[in-house]
């Protein structure tokens, strides 16, 4: 048994275990409703999977165009107090700082 084979550990957090590669359309496998997934449907799902991962936030830019990032170093106890602040207006801290950032270079 190599590495990636290995069986869990009893307390082992890890819900799954990479096993050997299984052809579908040659061995049954369902899914949880016990619905057969085939090749084809295991590569509809995985396909899908990714378009849902690939997508990510929407870009504030526009349609089909990336948004740009800023990153700055601030002291602890400004970013502790960012947090709280987001927190009680129940926001992101990015949307804090786009705010922020808005009031000082737009008003």
């Amino acid at each position: 048994m190599d590495a990636k084979n290995k069986v869990k550990p009893k307390n082992s957090k890890v819900k799954y275990v990479w096993g050997p590669d299984v052809d579908l359309d040659k061995e049954v496998v369902l899914d949880k409703r016990g619905r057969r997934i085939t090749e084809a449907r295991a590569a509809q799902i995985s396909r899908q999977v990714l378009r849902e991962v690939a997508a990510g936030r929407p870009s504030l830019t526009g349609a089909g165009k990336v948004s740009p990032e800023i990153k700055a170093r601030v002291p602890q106890a400004m970013k502790d107090k960012l947090d709280r602040e987001a927190k009680k207006c129940g926001v992101s801290p990015s949307v804090l700082i786009r705010q922020a950032l808005e009031e000082y270079l737009y008003d």
